[in-house]
């Protein structure tokens, strides 16, 4: 009988027996090539986990320690596991999602309910230190240092860093966090330093352009003391003259004797007669950057031109490169004696196939009030296209349609290609027109496929950045407004609010950020559940 068993190919223990392979011998359970790739992969993830984790663990930042922690553990579960063979194939996708839509989507909300701009970007602890340190003056017994002007990183455009040479040859980097000793740095015979690691030396083109953020630096170096620059090659360390005391929560000025004590509520040290100093630090404050969009009529009135035009922006060039598109495959489908058709539609997709940043700069140069080509070629007067709001909206539109109708034309035409003949030959013989043929059989059929294509071509332009900051920068702005320009998109207008240089406001710009979010993901919903119904035509 256990001779019957082997023979029938049972495995001890009734375990189902390995499939032979031709030839008599058993499949392997993994190539050593597969099971190389694997372990690299493993190998790869922890790497990248230890890269992850020692910067965290040094800022103190344990909950990113335990989310690296935790997705790594994962990881390894999963693919050393026998049993999760699904969550193999799904964990990788699903991992990019958390950390690249999830967490931005999370991280956006959070900051949207904070005071987080310029004056209000660090703790209250650093905003005590940079107060005391900008208004450092300096005493007959400073200690002066040469000073370098740096950058942090490899490019001279990152966060300022003084490299400052003591008198006794020492070498140190001060930043908003204080001071500390450099190493590795070389020392020129002027002492000022020619190379630091980690750091890139601003050159003297690049230090006059920053000067007025470098006049303003200071460096903490204790109670009531900080490093300030003097020039671009000289710093010297002073007593401040607004000081912090704990006792009563507030800052003295020893100028004058003001008393700014802490708003905790606004992130700010606010005198008795409303006066508040400029550095503050980060709070929470709720709702209300929703709420400027309501409360605010100034901010109210730009938000709601700007979506204006806006959504008529998305669905005008959706609609006009929807038509010209549609018109152009119709057109060279249907003329199968036309000569050439390759030519044309080859022709038709160039503006597609050109980079779209290098379009849209040399469409500005040729909408140039002073020597632009349009202007050259049209009889009369020439016109200020970028001066008007209506000619900079129109063109706008015009480059826009230009670039985007191409894309179209090819969707076009393979969904067309994909409809067949008989169809509407059968609605000819049945007496229908060329007109009502394709009315009633082809465009119906050519919805089903472009329809979910025109919901994304909307929400791509209704966030369309590019066509709008490299043609007119969202200009022309109102006299009363330089913020909100007559062909700025509400995503232009974010990124100027988040980073323009009358100051940032990450929080309000943030709070914009969840409006456009909203209002892309409801137009969306709508318009895709509204074209389901196409879906009836093939039932």
């Amino acid at each position: 009988m256990a001779q019957d068993r082997s023979s029938a190919g049972g495995a001890p223990g009734g375990a189902p027996a390995r499939p032979p392979l031709p030839g008599g011998s058993l499949a392997p359970r993994g190539s050593a090539a597969g099971q190389a790739a694997k372990t690299g992969m493993l190998a790869l993830a922890a790497a990248i986990a230890l890269w992850a984790v020692f910067p965290l663990y040094a800022a103190g930042q344990w909950v990113g320690v335990g989310v690296v922690v935790a997705a790594t553990a994962l990881i390894f579960y999963v693919y050393l596991s026998k049993r999760a063979v699904p969550a193999k194939y799904l964990l990788p996708g699903t991992l990019f999602l958390v950390a690249f839509q999830i967490v931005p989507v999370l991280y956006t909300l959070s900051t949207s309910v904070t005071n987080y701009s310029d004056g209000h970007r660090g703790t209250k602890e650093q905003a005590i230190d940079q107060i005391e340190a900008s208004s450092v003056e300096r005493t007959a017994d400073a200690t002066a240092y040469t000073l370098t002007v740096a950058a942090r990183g490899s490019s001279p455009e990152g966060e300022l860093v003084f490299l400052l040479t003591a008198p006794d040859g020492a070498a140190y980097a001060g930043d908003e966090d204080g001071l500390r000793p450099l190493t590795g740095a070389e020392v020129g015979p002027s002492g000022k330093i020619t190379d630091a690691p980690g750091y890139t030396v601003v050159p003297p083109s690049e230090a006059n352009s920053r000067s007025e953020e470098i006049t303003g630096f200071a460096v903490p170096t204790g109670a009531g003391t900080g490093i300030r620059s003097s020039g671009f090659s000289s710093a010297y360390e002073g007593r401040s003259g607004l000081t912090y005391d704990s006792g009563c929560d507030c800052i003295t000025d020893s100028r004058n004797g003001r008393v700014y004590t802490a708003d905790d509520e606004r992130g700010a040290f606010v005198s008795d007669n409303g006066e508040r100093l400029p550095q503050g630090w980060r709070v929470g404050v709720g709702l209300d950057n929703f709420l400027r969009f309501v409360g605010d009529p100034e901010t109210r009135s730009s938000f709601v031109g700007i979506l204006t035009w806006n959504v008529a922006f998305a669905a005008g060039t959706t609609a006009m490169v929807f038509a010209l598109g549609l018109g152009v495959a119709l057109t060279l489908h249907t003329r199968h004696r036309l000569r050439g058709r390759t030519a044309y539609r080859l022709l038709v997709v160039l503006p597609y196939a050109m980079p779209s940043f290098a379009m849209f700069l040399l469409w500005r140069s040729m909408f140039n009030a002073d020597f632009g080509l349009l202007n050259r070629m049209l009889p009369g007067p020439d016109v200020d296209w970028f001066g008007q709001p209506w000619t900079a909206r129109a063109a706008v539109l015009i480059v826009n349609i230009w670039l985007g109708f191409p894309y179209m034309f090819l969707v076009a035409t393979g969904a067309l290609q994909s409809i067949p003949r008989e169809l509407v030959q059968a609605a000819r013989i049945d007496g229908a027109g060329a007109w009502q043929a394709l009315r009633q059989v082809t465009f119906p059929l050519l919805m089903v496929a472009m329809a979910p294509i025109l919901v994304a071509t909307f929400a791509f332009n209704f966030n369309n950045f590019n066509a709008v900051w490299l043609t007119t920068e969202g200009g022309p702005f109102p006299t009363d407004n330089p913020l909100a320009g007559a062909t700025d998109l509400l995503i232009t207008y974010t990124y100027r609010l988040a980073f323009g240089v009358s100051g940032a406001q990450y929080g309000y710009a943030a709070a914009l950020s969840v409006f456009i979010f909203l209002i892309v993901t409801v137009m969306s919903v709508v318009s895709l559940r509204r074209s389901a119904s196409l879906e009836e035509v093939h039932r």
